[in-house]
């Protein structure tokens, strides 16, 4: 029951519609009503600029974050797991509100910043590969969706490669939670992923530095 309390919490947390809420305050619209129709910081950047972008994408991953790290201090007497997995379970519960919001409707984002801010928390070195990965492929793709997918995927993959041939021993439990957050993710992303297979995926060539050195 206990663990139950902590989870909800975690929910509601994750359920904030940060996208929702910037875009009434910006300019009093819900970003979900236009372009892509997504609540993530992806398409905030589109509809409301990079600024708005930007501010939506630090707070869904200070909600993953938070979720890992500050709702497992709440002190509910006993738990019936160690503290690492209660942070990865609360942190599991954060992604999952933010990509089904109890707030408006159920409708929320594809919580790859939710997920990456929990993952901060809990493993900062895969992630920070993610980080490189996805960056990578944003200077030569300029895709965030390709980009997106291809870091969430090298998560599980870099913790199985550390476990193997470093110190680092991170919990089964984060491993499976990872690989299941990299397929939902991945799903998330389907319809993206369609068009990334026919070349019709929108870029952000203004990132993709190779082209501004060729075309020099």
């Amino acid at each position: 029951m206990n663990l139950a309390l902590l989870l909800v919490i975690s929910y509601l947390l994750g359920a904030i519609p940060t996208s929702v809420i910037v875009g009434k305050a910006v300019r009093g619209i819900d970003v979900r009503e236009h372009d892509s129709g997504n609540a993530g910081a992806t398409n905030t950047w589109r509809v409301l600029g990079w600024k708005a972008g930007v501010t939506v994408l630090a707070l869904d991953a200070a909600k993953g974050a938070a979720a890992a790290t500050l709702v497992p201090l709440i002190n509910f007497a006993s738990l019936p797991f160690t503290a690492p997995v209660v942070a990865i379970l609360c942190g599991l519960s954060a992604v999952i509100g933010h990509v089904f919001p109890v707030y408006v409707g159920f409708r929320g984002g594809k919580g790859v910043a939710t997920g990456a801010g929990m993952l901060i928390a809990i493993a900062p070195i895969p992630v920070g590969i993610a980080i490189s990965v996805f960056g990578l492929s944003m200077v030569l793709f300029g895709m965030v969706s390709l980009g997106s997918v291809l870091a969430v995927i090298s998560v599980p993959i870099s913790i199985v490669i550390l476990n193997h041939f470093s110190s680092a021993s991170y919990h089964p439990l984060l491993l499976g939670i990872t690989c299941v957050l990299a397929l939902f993710i991945v799903f998330n992303h389907r319809a993206n992923i369609v068009r990334i297979i026919h070349r019709r995926e929108r870029s952000l060539p203004q990132v993709q530095l190779w082209r501004r050195i060729v075309h020099r």
